[in-house]
């Protein structure tokens, strides 16, 4: 099962996520070798609950996922701190739905959540929780207190961040997480779809939350780093740039 942990159903946060534009993506995902991935939609983006209410309205269920164009599709957030860093958080519809609605006081960026708080609120739910792009230069995880740092199911090996800083991203990334004893697994961070596919994990077959925390914990997978994801990462981050200049163009207009 190839997946990827980290995925976005939207252009940018601040543009809304439309129905006929995902359902292009998952067919893009699919061409490009996906059998599953998790949407780590941003926590305060426009539509964010409209869009969960529209996959609920529009997709079969079952255990952990939806049924979407033949693949898996595991529901999320991806989640500013305070004290800065990004934290994807992957569950059940369910568990995504009331941690998003719980989230709601804290989307300004005056008013992020304390990283401790949010470890706390999320305590009672069954999620997977992954540090994402833990040494991006701007949002990185390494200031953090050990308690933090130690209790991510893993850590994000990020396309964006393989085609900005280059494979020695790979081998940091990696080492960083052996500090910490955790894992680390591939998301592409997929925002315009040319870029799905730079970076996926070869999974067995999981159908639930608890099983995929059960294969990272063992480490009964690989990731795959495409050796086109410069070209993928390049041609998705110019077109997405020029689709947001033409959405405010024609806000403005």
């Amino acid at each position: 099962m190839q997946i990827d942990f980290h995925t976005h159903a939207n252009l940018s946060k601040k543009i809304n996520i439309s129905f006929e534009d995902f359902k292009k993506k998952m067919n893009e995902a699919k061409a490009n070798g996906l059998a599953a991935l998790a949407i780590t939609e941003h926590f305060n983006a426009t539509n964010i609950i409209e869009f969960y209410e529209m996959l609920q309205a529009e997709y079969p269920y079952e255990k952990d996922h939806y049924k979407i164009e033949g693949m898996k599709i595991f529901c999320g957030l991806e989640v500013d701190v305070k004290e800065n860093g990004h934290f994807l958080i992957i569950g059940s519809r369910d568990d995504i739905w009331t941690i998003a609605h719980l989230l709601i006081p804290y989307r300004d960026k005056d008013a992020f959540i304390p990283v401790k708080e949010l470890i706390n609120l999320i305590s009672d739910f069954n999620v997977l929780k992954i540090g994402a792009h833990p040494l991006r230069k701007s949002t990185p995880w390494h200031h953090h207190e050990l308690d933090v740092l130690q209790q991510f199911d893993a850590y994000d090996l990020n396309g964006k961040d393989l085609f900005t800083d280059g494979l020695e991203m790979e081998e940091r990334v990696q080492s960083f997480a052996t500090t910490y004893n955790i894992p680390v697994v591939g998301g592409s961070d997929t925002h315009q779809e040319l870029q799905y596919g730079s970076i996926l994990n070869v999974f067995p077959e999981c159908n639930s939350i608890d099983e995929l925390r059960e294969v990272i914990r063992q480490g009964n997978y690989e990731i795959q780093i495409s050796p086109c994801l410069e070209v993928k990462v390049k041609a998705a981050s110019q077109i997405k740039k020029m689709m947001k200049e033409l959405n405010l163009y024609n806000k403005v207009k």
